[in-house]
């Protein structure tokens, strides 16, 4: 008899707990510096330093640990290693040979790693799409790392904020679809619009089109973009709609991705409007995307994949996901003063205050899931 080869290790074992305890720690380190109450950390200094670590430092972490799968217990801790080491040398050497040298190699690790299993397995086009997303967040992160002129950084951050919204509609989508699809099956119904491929493939032509059109520098092709952004939040609401949402009262594992789907839409629709109407405040357009959507869903994910691992029930420890409606208020704590032109400080405080304790509290259930067996991971699911 030939003995079973053992399992590879789940990268995101390592990766979540760091993603989230460093979400945790950022963000009111970031607050408390913009607002002088502590000495500022070099790499948190400017609000592009600030959206510099949540786009490639905390949604990276997550992305990367949730698209490599299992791996080799080296290359996981060698990736985190190049991580962490980026981390630092961002945070306190911007724009350093350190920084810059930590992220390249964190970069192309994470690129080796996820790209030929889109390029080469799958087959539909919406499928290796995953590819050139994940492979153009990872060349921005290296980019933007290596102390560009501020206006530019800021105009490679929306980029990377575009990629980032296209990543968690399509994953968010196919994590969404199938869980619905089995409630709805426990439940005696059937859900017929799943992944609604149509719908799914024109919201990512969509997205590349504004993606393209966005940095150019002229008005009607911004406000082109724009209305390309506001068709595909129409499209992101009625494909949410059609998953019949009213049906999972009862389960708040389902409700926390939903919610975050939700935010992705609204945060799609404020972005297309702040093209066309420049007035709109940034600060409502960008956390509606960065805090809600990003939030709720890395948060809904990071979770579900967890203790499904552990527990082969996403359900197994309830208390988790009311925690996440404190990302939601934190969201609205950036969005609402914004829109409505009151004093921001109060809000500030409440927003990172809300974010750290959801995250802090999603650390606590990553460490209750660290003994998880491998042969009881689900990966991402991909229609071939």
């Amino acid at each position: 008899m030939h003995s079973r080869k053992p399992r590879l290790p789940f990268a995101n074992a390592w990766f979540f707990p760091a993603a989230a305890l460093y979400a945790a720690l950022l963000l009111p380190v970031s607050v408390l510096t913009i607002l002088g109450l502590i000495p500022a950390l070099p790499g948190l200094a400017t609000p592009a330093g600030h959206a510099q670590e949540m786009l490639f430092g905390f949604a990276l972490a997550v992305i990367a640990g949730y698209l490599l799968g299992p791996q080799p217990l080296r290359v996981t801790l060698a990736l985190l290693a190049c991580w962490l080491l980026a981390r630092f040398g961002s945070l306190f050497w911007p724009g350093s040979w350190l920084a810059l040298g930590a992220t390249l190699l964190f970069a192309s690790g994470l690129a080796w790693k996820v790209l030929p299993r889109f390029i080469g397995a799958a087959k539909k086009w919406r499928n290796q799409s995953v590819a050139p997303v994940v492979g153009g967040l990872a060349l921005l992160s290296a980019v933007t790392a290596s102390g560009l002129d501020q206006g530019l950084v800021r105009l490679l951050q929306h980029e990377a904020l575009l990629l980032l919204a296209a990543l968690l509609f399509f994953m968010g989508g196919r994590i969404i679809a199938p869980a619905l699809a089995g409630h709805a099956q426990n439940e005696g119904r059937r859900l017929d619009a799943r992944v609604q491929p149509h719908l799914e493939g024109a919201v990512l032509i969509l997205l590349a089109f504004a993606l393209l059109l966005a940095p150019m520098p002229w008005i009607l092709l911004q406000r082109l973009a724009g209305a390309a952004l506001i068709a595909a939040s129409v499209l992101t609401t009625i494909r949410l709609l059609r998953w019949q949402p009213w049906h999972c009262r009862t389960r708040m594992d389902l409700l926390v991705l939903l919610l975050g789907y939700a935010w992705l839409a609204l945060g799609l629709l404020l972005l297309g409007l702040s093209a066309i109407i420049p007035t709109l405040p940034a600060t409502a357009t960008l956390h509606a995307l960065s805090v809600g959507a990003l939030g709720s869903l890395t948060f809904g994910v990071m979770a579900r994949t967890r203790l499904v691992q552990r527990f082969r029930d996403p359900a197994a420890r309830r208390w988790i996901h009311p925690l996440a409606l404190l990302i939601s208020l934190a969201a609205l704590a950036r969005i609402a003063p914004a829109l409505l032109g009151w004093q921001h400080t109060g809000w500030l405080l409440l927003a990172a205050g809300c974010w750290t304790l959801a995250y802090l509290a999603l650390a606590l259930l990553l460490w209750q899931c660290r003994d998880a067996h491998p042969d009881n991971g689900r990966h991402l699911p991909v229609e071939r």
